[in-house]
């Protein structure tokens, strides 16, 4: 294998098709040559959320395009392409499908070696193609469907200390801004609808504070934001513009204390590891949250332990941390052949208890 290596790398788990070119050399910074997203957002909007039926027929329609997009943009022909990474899963099944087929058709036509890479671990070993940190880091992985806290040790190894188990905060970012009238996806949305808020107004509650450890539960708290807002419009007849931002002000409120809190906790695990160069990262989409990324950073200081997050067009789904993540993979040896299945779940820690509401399936993550 040579010092080298260009990897062409596909994603389509959720609502983005994504197709990206990665160069990586022995020594050097990791160099994204290309990367190319087609969003569906406006595909979903009129349903309040993502169509698993109408996301899997736009990725089959766009993900050829997205490569061949990518392809031009890096000035690559696939005679300078080491590998084919794929997302093989979790996601949703049919969008998975979509990128593994497509890359499998790729890899077969030339001839390039297929790498399936879990979604989860492109995002985990995103601040390695950002900032070459070094194993082993913390990672609070933090997106619309997963949220767990990790101890990265490889590129293959990770050691879960603890997650949600039930709606990861995205979701209940996007549950919160149906709920007050808010265009998806919900995240942004809130966000900005809170600036202009007071979250002091709604004492909402902060989930599973009062039981050890790093689990998370958000499901309640959509719930706390839906009781409080029928409670306004029972008694006003309807939401005006400053009780919209109050309640959106509230719940990312109790989201941040949720989290700053379990991360302080997981801190504490891994800080007992001794690790030589003590770094949180985050990454995934709500770590495009400037309120809970500034918090993070304060925990952070606070332990005299860094803190890195990748830009914010690294946090949402992408290819780049795909072809990365299949150029880790590809270091160590690993490739897949034809029998690559894709996945709607598939956990990093293989040995750690399924989380509560993983479903009959197993564990999602």
């Amino acid at each position: 294998m040579t010092d080298t290596l260009t990897v062409l790398g596909l994603e389509s788990s959720c609502d983005d098709t994504a197709a990206a070119v990665v160069r990586d050399q022995t020594g050097e910074m990791p160099e994204i040559l290309a990367s190319t997203v087609y969003g569906q957002t406006d595909l979903h909007a009129a349903f309040g959320g993502v169509v698993p039926e109408i996301a899997a027929r736009a990725h089959a329609e766009k993900i050829d395009f997205c490569v061949r997009q990518a392809m031009d943009q890096a000035n690559v022909s696939f005679d300078q392409i080491d590998a084919i990474a794929v997302t093989a899963g979790p996601g949703l099944i049919g969008g998975v499908l979509s990128g593994v087929m497509c890359a499998k058709g790729l890899s077969a036509a030339t001839g390039k070696p297929l790498v399936g890479v879990n979604h989860l671990a492109g995002h985990a070993l995103t601040p390695r193609l950002t900032d070459q940190t070094a194993f082993p880091y913390l990672m609070l992985l933090v997106s619309g469907g997963h949220c767990q806290f990790l101890i990265a040790h490889g590129p293959e190894q990770f050691t879960r200390l603890g997650g949600t188990i039930d709606d990861a905060p995205g979701e209940a970012f996007d549950k919160t801004a149906r709920l007050l009238g808010l265009p998806q996806p919900g995240g942004p949305s809130v966000e900005q609808a809170a600036k202009s808020g007071d979250p002091k107004r709604w004492r909402l509650p902060r989930p599973l504070l009062d039981r050890a450890g790093c689990d998370m539960s958000f499901s309640g708290l959509k719930t706390a934001i839906l009781r409080a807002r029928d409670e306004v419009v029972a008694a006003k007849g309807g939401l005006t513009e400053k009780d919209r931002c109050d309640l959106a002000a509230s719940f990312q409120a109790a989201v941040t204390d949720v989290l700053a809190e379990k991360t302080r906790r997981a801190l504490a695990l891994y800080l007992a590891e001794d690790p030589a160069t003590p770094t949180i990262a985050v990454a995934g989409g709500v770590a495009a949250n400037q309120t809970i990324r500034a918090r993070l950073e304060q925990v952070c200081a606070d332990h005299d332990t860094d803190f890195t997050a990748p830009p914010l067009a690294l946090c949402t789904d992408n290819a780049a941390m795909i072809a990365y993540a299949g150029i880790e993979r590809f270091r160590l040896g690993h490739t897949d052949d034809m029998t690559l299945a894709a996945r709607p779940r598939w956990p990093l820690d293989k040995t750690a208890p399924a989380l509560l509401g993983s479903g009959k399936k197993g564990a999602k993550a």
